[in-house]
């Protein structure tokens, strides 16, 4: 509703997409201020998103770079001092005699428009030729332009043949020159490279010139900012050598070259055997027994050494002399040369990224990286940490004249920086990728740039804002959330934390239970009055009545995976034991090293052993007891898809079933439907207006795409005819329609269908639909789907799963229900590994391994390890801080 009145107060464009946007489904809403909503959604997949663009802290640094930023040379380092005419003067005098000339005047630099004010004023001016986009016109032509298009436009101001006696000339030609052009002129050597001059900022060591700087030239999605190798994304691609011989113990003849392995061709083999002839060694030796030699001329080619070559085929022999190639140059040149998408596709498969070779992963051009302010350029900026970065713009020293330019960019770039602190995000890098955040970083990223824009008056609604925070750092959130308050705003948070609830000052508490039993509230008052309501099952666990109880027992290991050396990110080379059979929790405040350590550590380093994936875990020494398990599921909060079409019953298989049942009954036997028919993936059965999806997407242009209900289906995703086929008295619309716990009922009598319900229920999802479209799910609703699935899969008893925070979106009820199926898992004799800070899971573990003592560089080793009550009585840990109450 707060979004339909914001539309309603704009534009009529926009309001044309009014009767498009769904009203909510309730009588009336009375005192509704502006509506901001911080949702629980995965932050942007662009690489070209950052911490520091996502905030908008970049835009003031970017700001505060182009207004009292130092020019250095980046070749000789001498700072770059506004030059005269004479200097520039001196430089074109340098130049050999009859050297061919043109002064030119740059007027329009990469803008888009017609630009014919701008023609009509050099007409006046009496100049009789202009430069448009590199090609010199007559102004007495007329000149036309594409106005969508970008431009650069210089007048010739004059045409010279260098010589002793021109300086008067050339001198009143630059004054002309420098003059229309704002400081700039282009001196064209004709046959050669324009030469750019500023009388503003020339080295006159190197003749290096810059062009004016502006906030787009610290700018690394812009071309005049971005560095020309890599475009600004800081990474380039090439061919990994781990990946194209991905396992070393196998010999040239095993197929240790991966993208030659499935190649049986005798070429190959033949080819590889008149190398090692060549070199002297064997095809049979492991890949990593090879002489250092061998291995580098099969990778990069033998250069200009020339092999003998000799390839037979039944009776035809061909013999020839030249280098050979190499296998990365093979596939490098491949990759080049192949129109075929599944073939680029295919060899895409052995390139990794590095830091871009010429800006060494900074993204920016090396003159943008040459201003400095404080002896650091926006680059060393950016990658200093929040903390960090708060110290050092808090102590800037500065010029009267920069402190009155810089002092309001400062205060909003501090303010920025303050609220991720409070937030407990300290230990980010503004160049972090925004791609690389987790979901409750995201969500307090976008929480602190909402606070720093300071409004009042708005009514801000939080999903879970506390996900991913220790409970060390709980505090400095709800300091920030009773800023907001302060200020004049209405906060309003769904939340399951206990100390956020116990914070609030007033609770509406909904129930009395999930899905089609609950959509009541139960309680609603200030948090004392909760805890006293005889109803309220969200009170009784506040009060102590209810709790989720302490194992009796702690199972013992029944062997060790041991990761050895893990270095990746801020991890300090650490050694960590999982014990296997058991339920381990990796615990530490955020940013310690959690998600490096098991997601991007241990989860790829098992996928590779076992089965030769293709990603590269971040860097470890060893691994061992990697044989002792079979199978390595990760669970993580990613969507189950990005698109409406996508949903529960489609993800975890139960939707076949039930097109089969549908199929089955007389109705459709007798109109001859298959399975295909109840499928909104296939023509035929579903509606055509909206191709299924039941929503229709409207782009907004200024606004977040907006789905509508479809017209002709009413959201109904099927036709008629389709629809007409009923199954007790449902037709597949209405299945879709119930929720897990309904469906659960409905279908008791179909084994297949009620047990992969029976999983969705016991993870605590019996409230969702069955059709529910996956961008409208939460990350740990997602998350709990696909451990459902897992579930419904057979087990081994030696498989390793690794959950990343699964409580997410969970009330205390619904933990306990989660903790029933991990202790099953477990009790199967599988391994559980789960990156938690609710501490009733992490009472609940066999085996802690606790990460810090910080975040960032302060975070990475083992603080503590062992069953809970080991890691309570560690004073060190902040973790067995907040257990010791739980375990006395």
């Amino acid at each position: 509703e707060g979004q339909r009145r914001y539309v309603e107060s704009l534009s009529a464009y926009a309001r044309q997409f009014l009767e498009l946007m769904e009203k909510p489904d309730v009588d009336t809403i009375e005192g509704l201020s502006p509506a901001i909503s911080i949702e629980q959604r995965t932050v942007s997949k662009n690489p070209r998103s950052t911490v520091g663009t996502v905030t908008e802290i970049y835009d003031y640094l970017r700001l505060l770079f182009a207004r009292v930023g130092r020019p250095f040379c980046y070749r000789c380092g001498r700072e770059i001092i506004s030059r005269g005419v004479e200097q520039i003067a001196d430089q074109i005098l340098a130049f050999a005699p009859g050297t061919r000339i043109h002064i030119l005047a740059p007027l329009v630099r990469g803008r888009k428009g017609e630009f014919q004010k701008v023609f009509d004023g050099v007409r006046k001016k009496g100049y009789v030729r202009v430069r448009v986009d590199g090609a010199v016109r007559d102004l007495a032509e007329e000149i036309t332009l594409e106005k969508t298009k970008k431009h650069s436009i210089e007048v010739v101001v004059d045409r010279l043949v260098t010589s002793g006696d021109m300086g008067s000339r050339l001198a009143d030609s630059l004054e002309a020159a420098l003059g229309l052009g704002d400081g700039l002129v282009i001196v064209e050597e004709v046959g050669r490279e324009d030469r750019l001059f500023s009388s503003k900022l020339a080295c006159p060591d190197c003749g290096v010139s810059y062009p004016e700087i502006s906030p787009r030239s610290f700018s690394f999605n812009s071309p005049y900012g971005a560095c020309s190798e890599c475009g600004g994304l800081g990474t380039s691609m090439y061919f990994d050598p781990d990946l194209v011989v991905p396992d070393t113990e196998l010999t040239l003849r095993e197929g240790a070259i991966a993208p030659w392995e499935r190649r049986n061709s005798f070429f190959f083999i033949q080819t590889l055997e008149s190398v090692a002839a060549h070199f002297g060694f064997d095809l049979d030796t492991p890949f990593r027994d090879l002489p250092q030699k061998a291995r580098e001329v099969l990778l990069r080619g033998s250069r200009k050494e020339k092999i003998d070559f000799v390839l037979k085929r039944e009776k035809d022999r061909w013999s020839y002399r030249k280098p050979f190639e190499g296998v990365i140059p093979n596939l490098a040149r491949l990759y080049r040369e192949t129109k075929s998408a599944a073939r680029r596709e295919e060899i895409g498969r052995y390139m990794n990224l590095q830091p871009c070779p010429s800006c060494e992963g900074r993204r920016l051009r090396p003159e943008s990286l040459a201003v400095r302010i404080g002896g650091r350029n926006i680059a060393d900026c950016t990658a200093l940490g929040i903390r960090e970065a708060l110290a050092v713009f808090s102590k800037l020293d500065f010029t009267p004249k920069e402190r009155t330019i810089a002092r309001r960019i400062l205060k909003e770039i501090r303010d920025r920086l303050s609220f991720l602190v409070n937030v407990g995000l300290d230990y980010l890098t503004l160049d972090r990728e925004a791609s690389t955040l987790s979901g409750g970083e995201g969500q307090r990223i976008r929480l602190a740039t909402q606070i720093g824009s300071r409004l009042v008056g708005v009514l801000y609604v939080l999903d879970e804002p506390s996900i991913g925070l220790h409970q060390r750092d709980n505090h400095r959130l709800l300091r920030t959330l009773k800023e907001l308050r302060d200020l004049g705003n209405t906060v309003l948070v769904v939340e399951h934390d206990e100390q956020t609830i116990l914070e609030a000052d007033y609770i509406v508490d909904l129930g009395p239970g999930p899905g089609e039993r609950g959509g009541s509230i139960v309680a609603a008052g200030p948090p004392e009055a909760i805890i006293r309501h005889p109803s309220s099952l969200t009170g009784r666990y506040l009060s102590g009545q209810m709790e989720i109880p302490v194992p009796a027992k702690r199972r013992r290991a029944k062997g060790f995976l041991v990761l050895r050396g893990a270095r990746g990110n801020n991890l300090k080379g650490i050694d960590v034991e999982i014990p296997l059979g058991t339920f381990t929790c990796v615990t530490g405040v955020s940013g310690s090293g959690k998600s490096t350590l098991i997601n991007e550590t241990l989860f790829k380093a098992l996928a590779q052993f076992l089965y030769r994936a293709k990603k590269r875990p971040a860097p470890f020494s060893a691994i061992d007891g990697a044989d002792l398990i079979d199978k390595v599921v990760e669970i993580d909060q990613s969507p189950i898809g990005r698109t409406p079409r996508s949903n529960p019953a489609t993800y975890t298989g139960i939707f076949t079933p039930i097109r089969e049942l549908f199929a089955a009954v007389p109705e459709s036997r007798l109109r001859g439907y298959r399975a295909g028919r109840f499928s909104f993936n296939v023509r035929g059965g579903r509606c055509d207006a909206c191709d299924g999806d039941g929503t229709i997407k409207i782009e907004m242009h200024f606004l977040p795409d907006v789905y509508v209900t479809c017209d002709l289906c009413k959201g109904r995703r099927y036709n008629r005819e389709t629809l007409e086929v009923e199954y007790r008295g449902r037709n597949i619309h209405q299945v879709l329609d119930m929720t897990v716990s309904r469906a659960l009922e409905f279908f008791a009598n179909h084994q297949s269908v009620r047990d992969r319900l029976q999983t969705l229920h016991d993870v605590g999802l019996g409230y969702i639909k069955l059709g529910q479209p996956a961008t409208t799910l939460s990350g740990g609703e997602a998350q709990r789907i696909k451990l459902s699935r897992e579930l419904g899969r057979r087990s081994t008893g030696r498989t390793l799963y690794i959950l990343d925070e699964p409580t997410t979106g969970l009330h205390f009820a619904d933990i306990r229900k989660l903790l029933e199926v991990l202790n099953r898992l477990a009790d199967e004799g599988n391994t559980i590994v789960v990156i938690e800070h609710n501490l009733d899971v992490v009472k609940s573990a066999d085996w802690i391994i606790d990460l810090g003592p910080e975040g960032g560089d302060k975070g990475g080793k083992v603080v503590a390890r062992g069953t809970p009550e080991t890691v309570a009585s560690r004073k060190g840990s902040f973790t067995g801080r907040f257990l010791r109450p739980l375990l006395a």
